[in-house]
């Protein structure tokens, strides 16, 4: 089994510092450990913090949302993939307690234990010092996963909505190329090109072709809405 990271070089990245190391450790100790206390408990709190927390983000950035498009935009981020993503920006991963079959199934890359991972940790947090530094933390790294935030970025299939623009504008569907795969297998980055009849028009990369394809989606319907 993999030894997990220096947790001091992870309070470091979220500009925090334990004082009770042993509830740092436990946010840390995934179930599959079969350790106890493990982080599930802290998992279950960092939930209900994680929405409030997020909830209250988007409220006070959106002054003029109606409560129907906060609540979509909150289920956007308030989930497995969006507490993967927020995990992913602070290495989370590296830092968890797993045992050796989770290490060998590539588990410090799962979403479902990052994203629990990361509940657990601002579970911790809110523990140790209350709702301020976790809000601090939080708009952080939200700004940093969702630098250019809005309704449609968060809420809109752009592969849906574009397939229907390309319908109604030549007839037929994009098509996705692959063009890259590279890293390894617990981290692979995946470059997608975006062709409308046999054009470019857009490309990028995500962390699965699903996500590159998204990202190259939103690219090339944004261009041809300017259009």
């Amino acid at each position: 089994m993999d030894k997990p990271s220096d947790p001091c070089v992870l309070e470091e990245t979220i500009g925090y510092v334990f004082q009770n190391k042993a509830l740092f450790l436990e946010a840390l100790t995934h179930k599959s450990c079969k350790k106890v206390p493990n982080n599930e408990r802290l998992e279950f709190l960092g939930d209900a913090v994680l929405d409030l927390v997020v909830g209250e983000f988007l409220f006070c950035k959106f002054p003029q949302s109606a409560e129907g498009n906060l609540s979509k935009m909150r289920a956007a981020i308030v989930n497995e993939k969006g507490f993967m993503n927020l995990a992913k920006i602070i290495n989370l991963g590296r830092y968890l307690h797993i045992s050796s079959s989770e290490e060998s199934n590539k588990g410090r890359g799962k979403s479902s234990i990052l994203s629990n991972a990361f509940e657990a940790l601002m579970g911790a947090i809110y523990l140790e010092t209350g709702l301020e530094k976790v809000r601090e933390i939080v708009y952080i790294l939200l700004e940093k996963a969702y630098p250019n935030m809005d309704f449609e970025s968060l809420f809109v299939d752009f592969k849906t909505a574009l397939q229907e623009l390309t319908q109604a504008k030549f007839s037929q569907i994009p098509e996705y190329v692959l063009i890259n795969e590279s890293g390894p297998d617990h981290h692979k980055e995946f470059e997608i090109a975006l062709l409308i009849e046999g054009k470019e028009y857009a490309r990028a990369k995500g962390g699965s072709k699903k996500d590159a394809q998204q990202n190259c989606a939103k690219i090339a319907y944004m261009k041809l809405k300017k259009d």
